[in-house]
């Protein structure tokens, strides 16, 4: 569905994210996980038209869409849910969500009001509030809003930059459990998460990125199962097993020798 080839992108004069290549397949999750400041945010905002392309392709179903608008982009089943939820504070829940269905210029009124039933039912606590503010719902709340809105235009790949950030254990549980639920109902997920763990454990596949680079991937399992990665991205192995400088050096041979293959 999703195809990214030697994509180069940054901000200014900078270039953040260099030669990146994923695939996203039909009806899969896949994950993007790294430390902060890796790229991950920057790798999906060019993908979905927030960022240009310097150098590289997108292809989405096989056509090109990098000289493309957001609101195409969204038109051909492209949704980009942000890191920060970045709801609209001032206007109510219902509001939010319409715009979630904007970029269908043509829309019937009734499609419209299916999609916003369809939500409402999704999402509970959401139906119950939809003329409030959407400033005066929590975190998590606001959290599910912006999922919900992104939801609304019906997308067959959506991408979700670190849904479970500044979210408390339980919330962060319901929230990869809606992930996995979209999954099961046939759409495609790229989610950038800085929760390495429960990101791999129900990624089909996924992608390490380092300075901007795509240096390891796998499936989740693989991953998850990677001792390497467990103890630089899933904070496990010191307690137990310290690594010491002999593999610390051992893991900066190694990413050094797939950024240079």
């Amino acid at each position: 569905m999703l195809e990214i080839q030697r994509l180069t992108t940054g901000y200014g004069a900078d270039a953040v994210v260099h030669d990146a290549g994923l695939v996203v397949k039909t009806g899969e999750i896949v994950a993007l996980i790294g430390a902060n400041g890796a790229g991950k945010s920057t790798l999906l905002k060019a993908i979905s038209g927030l960022l240009p392309v310097r150098s590289g392709k997108i292809l989405f179903d096989g056509e090109r869409i990098e000289q493309l608008s957001s609101r195409e982009r969204v038109r051909r089943g492209l949704a980009h849910v942000p890191e920060g939820r970045q709801v609209f504070a001032g206007l109510s829940i219902e509001e939010n969500l319409w715009l979630g269905g904007s970029a269908h210029r043509r829309l019937p009124e009734e499609e419209a009001s299916r999609r916003l039933t369809d939500m409402c039912a999704r999402f509970p606590v959401l139906g119950e509030r939809l003329h409030l503010p959407a400033g005066n719902l929590s975190g998590g709340q606001q959290q599910m809003l912006a999922i919900a809105r992104g939801l609304m235009s019906r997308p067959r790949l959506l991408l979700l930059d670190e849904p479970s950030l500044g979210l408390s254990p339980l919330l962060v549980s319901e929230i990869f459990r809606l992930v996995a639920s979209l999954r099961a109902q046939g759409m495609a997920i790229l989610l950038s998460e800085q929760n390495a763990r429960q990101s791999l454990a129900i990624a089909d596949r996924a992608y390490v990125l380092e300075a901007g680079r795509v240096v390891l991937e796998g499936t989740g399992q693989e991953l998850l199962g990677d001792q390497q990665v467990a103890e630089r991205y899933l904070g496990v192995g010191k307690a137990v097993n310290a690594p010491g400088q002999r593999d610390a050096a051992q893991l900066a041979a190694r990413l050094g020798n797939i950024l240079h293959s």
